[in-house]
């Protein structure tokens, strides 16, 4: 069953295209340690809560959007595995400083529980 590792934090909008291209740069890492898709998405229509939100959730400061990103895996065990070979892989300190605020980034790891496409 396929697993999902989950991604939410905040980006200033004046990084879009360094974290496009960190993201980018950080896929062919994903790829080899078994990740079988990457998806980075930039909020477009992501609105402010009253008790509840995204925006809440990152603290979305003045100037900075939402990004919520997921990857893809074969099961948790391929997942587990790549994330603890990450943090030897040299070709993460390559990469450099992430462009966001890695303190208010969210994430978690989840099984899939109904995928259906068309």
């Amino acid at each position: 069953m396929t697993y999902v590792s989950g991604f939410l934090l905040a980006v200033s909008d004046e990084n879009r295209e360094r974290y496009r291209a960190h993201a980018e740069a950080a896929w062919p890492v994903f790829r080899d340690l078994g990740c079988l898709s990457l998806r980075e998405c930039w909020g477009a229509d992501v609105p402010d809560g009253k008790v509840t939100s995204f925006p809440m959730a990152v603290k979305k400061a003045e100037g900075e959007s939402v990004v919520f990103s997921w990857m893809e895996w074969p099961d948790r065990a391929t997942a587990d595995r790549a994330f603890a070979a990450m943090m030897s892989d040299p070709r993460m300190a390559e990469l450099g400083e992430m462009p966001f605020d890695g303190m208010r980034m969210m994430w978690g790891g989840f099984e899939t529980l109904v995928d259906r496409r068309a």
